[in-house]
């Protein structure tokens, strides 16, 4: 059982490894299939499969107006993946999470296993103020880096450069960007925060999933 409910509104870390620790991620087409899941699949509307999506232009996927989470910040690393979200409707991130795990049927058929692709039901903290928003927002954005920002997972994707570069994505950065002057100030809190994960990441409960 978990020890909070999910309330629309509310901010909520969502995180999951690999069953027995193994990699969710073994290249870049998987990495693609991944996302393309995460922007596809967060609508309140029924769509059918990838496949089905195929067929329609580009611009459609993942443009429906009616999702069913805002997604604040992410990364997706080899074994692990990590999202920064709010529901914004009721259930909203138990189906976001559901239809994501339809990957599981995608990675086992190309890669010719059978059984649970990732660790259990997903885990979930309930973010409980600002300062804990804003430094998850750092930790999930620079997860897949060392603490000079390096990246050190080649199969590896954050929404960092969303957030520096305004690279195109599918992240609602307003809550956090809004607190900053601009992209470039906030990757400066971000290096500085990630530099001193060790010491406030006892106080923010944070579970580093080996990574």
């Amino acid at each position: 059982m978990r020890k909070h409910n999910f309330v629309v509104g509310e901010y909520y870390h969502i995180y999951n490894r690999g069953n027995d620790k193994r990699k969710i991620i073994l290249d870049k087409c998987d990495m693609d299939r991944f996302l393309e899941s995460v922007a596809c699949f967060n609508t309140v509307e029924p769509i059918g499969s990838i496949y089905e999506l195929s067929f329609q232009q580009k611009e459609q996927l993942g443009g429906s107006t009616s999702k069913l989470v805002s997604i604040i910040a992410f990364c997706v690393n080899p074994n692990h993946f990590h999202f920064l979200v709010t529901p914004l409707v009721e259930k909203g991130i138990e189906k976001f999470m559901q239809k994501i795990g339809g990957y599981t049927m995608y990675f086992n058929e190309k890669h010719k296993r059978s059984g649970a692709l990732f660790q259990g039901r997903f885990k979930s903290k309930h973010i409980s103020d600002n300062r804990y928003l804003l430094h998850l927002s750092a930790y999930i954005n620079m997860n897949n880096r060392d603490k000079l920002g390096n990246v050190i997972f080649k199969l590896s994707k954050s929404s960092l450069e969303e957030y520096t570069k305004n690279e195109k994505g599918f992240c609602d950065k307003k809550i956090i960007l809004e607190q900053f002057k601009n992209g470039k100030e906030y990757l400066n809190f971000a290096l500085e925060a990630w530099q001193d994960t060790l010491a406030w990441k006892k106080e923010l409960d944070l579970d580093l999933l080996g990574g």
